[in-house]
């Protein structure tokens, strides 16, 4: 390594902060959630549902609307109570998960699922549900004989069939609907992940057809930690996963029938819920389709410069619909010391590691290494993809 070039470095370090981890969290927030946030902690503060005075009765009001933009995402036009707020995508997976499977029932995953799937499964298996896993290509294509079979069960057909919309290692959009329609033919619930999409790609319940859509608040819908929601689509039933309060209905010991209160038990993160009706409120007036076709620009752009380095290998599959995430292996380099020195040496925050699917690793071939993901988002520019670009030559450079 020349001086020049660890000067040069130490310069971008002290410049510039360039976060690359939207697929972990939107660490980044239009200034509209936070001034949401502090709005409400200074003006309201009360609980929505737990009371008749005004304050609460505003609270109310701001959790109706972010449940009505949350369907409108969705591409659902009916009761908006069918969006029950949960604390994130993990939450509202075991919430769907566990609220569906009885001991005796199967239950189908994929090679790419995220752990907030594959270990709710794992749980499951002591008390008698079965599962299986559908693979997976490492381009995320699907072979619909073998999802047939896995329905089937040999005439026990299958209560659940889980599918993350896309993977959040490789940025793969899997073809969910044929997989839908082949689950109904077996009466089989199709439950939706969609942590990786939710803001960044188009999620159509009612194209899709799928039955329960768990989804994030905090990663492409830009809103704060500790919110995210699941959609149930009427006539499916889920057992709640909490019971306690819910505000009205306070006699019977049960938990209310009624939607969203059946799987809403407690205290809502009511500030975590007015910054997500200010961000999906930004989502809708920006379009997700524009998010897409802005973020797909900056994807393409890395991209284009990643591949001229020797050293770079790309393990998301190109070409392939998908979302805004690459991930690499660059020779020579653990992934966990490339992201500490992108981060000291050049303020590019990433992330190593197996991220959580270890499954999707493994068809990539890096479940003994992890691999370094890189996630545009809403606030990426074309600037700091050029910087990053920079950084990765002189990385390229430096191995050689």
């Amino acid at each position: 390594m020349g001086p020049g070039t660890r000067k040069t470095s130490r310069a971008v370090s002290r410049m510039t902060e360039i976060y690359l981890d939207y697929a972990a969290t939107s660490a980044v927030r239009p200034p509209v959630v936070l001034e949401a946030i502090a709005g409400y902690l200074a003006d309201i503060g009360a609980t929505p549902g737990r009371s008749g005075h005004r304050r609460s009765l505003a609270a109310g009001r701001l959790a109706l609307r972010c449940r009505k933009q949350l369907a409108e995402l969705l591409g659902y036009s009916g009761d908006p109570g069918r969006v029950t707020f949960q604390l994130n995508a993990t939450h509202a997976l075991n919430v769907a998960i566990v609220g569906t499977l009885r001991p005796g029932d199967r239950v189908i995953g994929t090679a790419f699922d995220h752990n907030s799937v594959r270990r709710p499964l794992t749980a499951l298996a002591r008390r008698g549900v079965s599962s299986e896993t559908l693979e997976l290509s490492a381009s995320g294509e699907t072979d619909l004989v073998d999802l047939r079979d896995l329905l089937s069960g040999a005439g026990r057909p299958a209560r659940l069939l889980v599918i993350p919309h896309a993977s959040n290692v490789t940025g793969t959009v899997l073809p969910v609907k044929p997989m839908v329609d082949l689950a109904h033919e077996f009466d089989t619930l199709v439950l939706l992940d969609a942590a990786q999409t939710m803001g960044h790609f188009p999620v159509d319940v009612e194209d899709l057809g799928v039955d329960l859509v768990a989804f994030s608040g905090h990663k492409g819908l830009a809103g704060p930690q500790g919110t995210g929601g699941l959609w149930v689509r009427e006539g499916v039933e889920v057992e709640p996963l909490l019971f306690g309060g819910t505000g009205g209905d306070s006699g019977p010991p049960e938990m209310p029938a009624t939607f969203p209160d059946h799987l809403e038990a407690g205290t809502q993160n009511a500030p975590g819920i007015a910054g997500l009706a200010a961000a999906t409120e930004w989502v809708l007036a920006k379009g997700v389709h524009e998010r897409r076709r802005e973020e797909m620009l900056l994807k393409s752009l890395l991209l284009e410069g990643l591949r001229r380095l020797p050293s770079v290998r790309i393990l998301s599959a190109e070409g392939a619909e998908s979302v805004g995430i690459v991930t690499l292996l660059l020779a020579g380099r653990d992934p966990g010391e490339l992201a500490m020195t992108l981060d000291r040496d050049y303020g590019i925050q990433t992330r190593a590691g197996l991220h959580c699917a270890p499954g999707a690793h493994r068809v990539l071939g890096t479940l003994q290494t992890g691999a370094l993901r890189l996630s545009v988002g809403w606030a990426t520019t074309a600037g700091e993809i050029e910087q990053t670009i920079d950084a990765f030559k002189q990385l390229d450079i430096i191995g050689t």
